[in-house]
């Protein structure tokens, strides 16, 4: 869950450096103090604690993805001491608003850019919780500085929804022009460093201006295979650039953390980003492992261009985005088709758990292009469901709500959305987020108490955004906290007849809730002590779950020579899916009260696992011989 307001104040416009040749050897790093140079009329240049840096003046909101405005310019030159390729560092400090504040663009390349062309600008975003203030690891990956300290990154290795790029300079033109680009306030620069590519920076270089070293940080490399392999139920992760290390030596499910929201990917409306999504997608096809689409709708990080259409013309933008995601990625497995509809309605002017959504905050504002409340109170989800299931058929179709189980009306209220679209045949799974926040301090009786309530609906619960925080009541990390609440918490989940699957909302640092020590693994990827809990205790924890032989299902001809199979009474199925003997999954079909479904494709011989997921959770397994 990205919660990042989508008020564009801005920050930081257009730079360009100089230093003197002389003064530099060959491809040593180049450092400016940002506020060097003539800033533009939205510009401050303040002091405070001894550093001197720049910040953008608080305004209205402005373009998503680029400056807007001529105002947030500053203009130098910067001359390289050599030629070849080099990183751009930047010391930089988010402020108490966090995810507010957290945001600014830098250039795609040397050169003047326009401040209104998106295609100029990298955007970067999410930064409060990356970075690093001081220690002997290089600025490498993400980091996990939180906000309010002054710390860098190296912004050509971080991505939040576009591809970052490093500055190649020619021989015979080592002077250039470089620029950055305005988004949030709250944000202030100290400091620039091109640094040469390939090299390795501690905070300490970064901060005298010293050459980096070619040696590369020792590292913990985690051996896998993922935790949950070979079980009834998947264990999987958020794919991000920051999440993504060693993700399938962790994890056997794959959900993108921003990049399948609709804003992410249409921010300009018919101009579509898929690189980050087409990603995530490609990594569970390889492994073979279940992708879930995070999300079709939701009252955040929608694209800003919808909120002002005509409510018809809103409708058939969203079958629009419906249909190409149907078109690009043919087999999903599962979809959250509405994210937090007790939480966060697209609606402008709504003033849900996760604030006001006022014009230009990404809340969409189509709900009444999708009915609005109507005659059931939830006409707009149930809209939305039924658009789902024209455009996605074969995939699993999932709500997704966050402090549902925390409390028993907020799971009473849910349910009765649930049991709307039970009735309807519009949905095959019920999404509940389990953030720190919803199961701190909460029993576990009833927490099981409420996925109870929530599993008498009849189909398979899915805990979709789980994490645990890492720190004391002083705030500071502690391995012994995080440990305490996961042998708390997370058995009660995972060992819950209704619960089919868990994904965890990040394990590294550049998790979401960075700045509460929520990460499982460190900058260095060791393991925290809390990792290694459960590591062990998911690959060891045995499942109960009931073959097809306890059933009325039947499957036949087993083993089979043709690799085609046919399966009867499965008017109570709600889902097939065909792991091979290496945990990979090789098909997968949603199904409707069929009472007999014949496999479409022909497998290779082999041994399979066919599992079938009945209305109620249930897990059906069976093993298939292809001869």
């Amino acid at each position: 869950m990205n919660r990042t307001a989508t008020l564009f104040s801005g920050l930081l416009g257009l730079l360009v450096l100089s230093a003197a040749p002389a003064a530099l050897g060959q491809n040593t790093p180049v450092s400016q103090q940002a506020e060097s140079g003539a800033l533009g009329a939205d510009w401050q240049n303040l002091n405070a604690s001894g550093v001197q840096y720049v910040t953008i003046t608080p305004t209205a909101t402005i373009n998503a993805q680029n400056p807007g405005t001529a105002a947030r310019v500053v203009s130098y030159s910067v001359t390289f001491p050599g030629p070849g390729t080099y990183d751009l560092y930047v010391r930089m400090r988010v402020n108490a608003g966090g995810a507010n504040d957290d945001s600014f663009y830098y250039a795609n390349g040397f050169g003047t850019k326009s401040p209104s062309a998106d295609t100029d600008w990298i955007t970067c975003n999410n930064l409060f919780n990356v970075g690093y203030t001081g220690g002997s690891l290089p600025v490498d990956n993400q980091g996990s500085a939180g906000t309010g300290v002054w710390k860098w990154v190296n912004m050509s290795k971080y991505s939040y929804s576009e591809t970052p790029v490093s500055f190649t300079v020619p021989a015979g033109a080592l002077t250039q022009t470089f620029q950055l680009g305005a988004r949030e306030d709250g944000f202030d620069i100290d400091k620039l460093v091109f640094g040469q590519t390939g090299l390795y920076f501690t905070p300490a270089q970064l901060d005298a201006g010293q050459q980096g070293t070619t040696t590369p940080p020792t590292t913990f490399t985690p051996a896998g295979p993922p935790m949950a392999q070979g079980k009834s139920k998947y264990l999987g992760g958020i794919y991000s650039t920051a999440q993504k290390p060693f993700f399938n030596r962790y994890f056997n499910q794959v959900t993108p953390e921003n990049a399948g929201k609709w804003g992410a990917v249409e921010a300009t409306r018919n101009q579509m980003n898929w690189a980050e999504l087409d990603s995530a997608y490609n990594l569970a096809r390889r492994n073979g492992f279940p992708f879930k689409l995070h999300t079709l709708i939701w009252g955040q990080q929608q694209p800003i261009w919808i909120e002002t259409l005509p409510a018809a013309e809103q409708l058939l933008e969203i079958r629009e985005w419906f249909q190409a995601v149907a078109q690009r990625y043919p087999n999903i497995d599962q979809i959250e088709v509405v994210n937090e509809p007790t939480n966060d309605l697209p609606l402008n002017g709504s003033t849900g758990n996760n604030g006001p959504n006022t014009p230009g905050s990404g809340a969409g504002n189509y709900y009444n292009a999708l009915g609005g409340a109507g005659t059931t109170g939830w006409d707009w989800v149930i809209t939305s469901f039924q658009l789902a299931r024209q455009y996605f058929p074969n995939s699993q179709l999932l709500i997704n709500d966050y402090g549902v189980i925390s409390y028993t009306t907020n799971t009473q209220r849910y349910l009765d959305i649930v049991n709307l679209l039970v009735a309807r045949n519009l949905v095959d799974g019920v999404g509940i987020q389990g953030h720190a926040f919803e199961t701190r301090n909460i029993p576990v009786a009833t927490l099981t108490t409420n996925l109870s309530a929530l599993a008498a609906a009849g189909k398979p619960l899915y805990i979709t955004e789980l994490d645990i925080d890492g720190v004391n009541s002083s705030n500071q990390l502690d391995d012994a906290v995080q440990l305490a609440e996961y042998q708390r918490v997370f058995p009660a989940l995972w060992e819950h007849p209704g619960v089919k699957g868990i994904t965890l909302w990040g394990y590294r640092p550049g998790h979401w809730r960075t700045a509460q020590g929520a990460y499982l693994a460190n900058d260095d990827n060791t393991e925290r002590t809390a990792l290694v809990w459960l590591k062990n205790y998911v690959r060891t924890t045995i499942l109960k779950n009931r073959s097809s032989q306890q059933t009325l299902v039947q499957l036949y001809p087993n083993p089979t020579q043709d690799g085609r199979i046919t399966l009867t009474g499965t008017q109570r199925i709600v889902h097939v899916r065909i792991v091979d003997m290496q945990g990979r999954s090789v098909y997968t079909q949603a199904l409707h009260q069929q009472s007999t479904f014949a496999l479409p494709v022909q497998l290779g011989a082999g041994l399979y696992a066919v599992q079938l997921t009945e209305q109620d959770g249930g897990l059906i397994t069976s093993k298939l011989l292809v001869q």
